[in-house]
């Protein structure tokens, strides 16, 4: 029997990294449609749109692990039976992780301003280089411990309640070699020239799409930019105008010079 946390860990991990491209494929597609996916309807439509993505690799993965490490088969239908206890557990257990972390925050924080004030105080005052790296160190340490505590928890949760499903898998008999080959055949389909067909026709659907939806001029300015309309009118350039002006500021200052002169010569 694998230990929950290792089970959990192994079964999560290749979970993550199966659906995260295609999950970045409809953030890419969510971005072109100028929709944030990480804020409102968004981060609602990626959050709808990755169930059945996280269902798929869940399954594949798991039944994977499952024969290779185990070496047993789990019934139809692993994806849905792991998904919806690992979201109702993930769900009350992440934002109580959250709150445990924050909170070992806060008191480390009082405790190192309290500790660091003492110091200070009645015993002799830290440049502030070292009492930068003083705060970080006795904030940072164990905030650190404590949520490596808690996500081992989370993955020791996860791996708990995967026991359920190797408890109702059967047994594969043969070779290290004959479960390699059942590996293969969850991940290889037998028709590679259809998986191959519909895989170019669905990533050039989506190329077509991105580029339909992309707009016409990036970077675009946010809907709550105020523009300023500055009217710019070309002034006509007329010759004799100019030469007139330019003949009237030569007078004017050639008669200011004569009054200067003027001035200068009074005894």
């Amino acid at each position: 029997m694998m230990p929950n946390a290792k089970l959990g860990l192994l079964v999560f991990w290749p979970t993550f990294w199966t659906g995260f491209p295609v999950k970045l494929v409809i953030v890419m597609l969510l971005l072109a449609m100028q929709v944030h996916p990480w804020e409102g309807s968004g981060l609602y439509a990626l959050l709808v749109l990755s169930v059945p993505i996280d269902i798929w690799a869940l399954g594949l993965c798991a039944r994977t692990v499952l024969l290779e490490r185990l070496r047993v088969d789990p019934p139809k239908g692993t994806g849905l039976q792991l998904w919806v206890p690992w979201v109702v557990f993930s769900v009350i257990y992440l934002p109580v992780t959250c709150v445990i972390v924050r909170g070992t925050k806060a008191l480390a924080a009082r405790a190192t301003d309290g500790t660091l004030h003492f110091v200070a105080t009645h015993l002799f005052t830290l440049p502030i280089a070292e009492r930068i790296s003083l705060e970080l160190v006795m904030i940072g340490a164990p905030v650190t411990i404590v949520l490596i505590a808690m996500l081992y928890g989370w993955v020791f949760g996860l791996g708990f309640l995967a026991q359920r499903v190797v408890r109702a898998s059967t047994p594969v008999d043969g070779t290290f070699q004959d479960i390699v080959h059942q590996w293969d055949l969850l991940r290889i389909p037998k028709d590679q020239p259809l998986l191959l067909t519909v895989f170019t026709g669905v990533a050039v659907a989506l190329i077509m799409l991105f580029w339909g939806v992309l707009p016409v001029s990036t970077p675009h300015p946010h809907e709550e930019y105020e523009f300023i309309h500055v009217s710019k009118v070309e002034q006509t350039i007329v010759p004799h105008e100019i030469i007139a002006d330019t003949e009237r500021i030569l007078s004017r200052a050639e008669a200011t010079l004569k009054a200067m002169e003027k001035d200068s010569k009074k005894p």
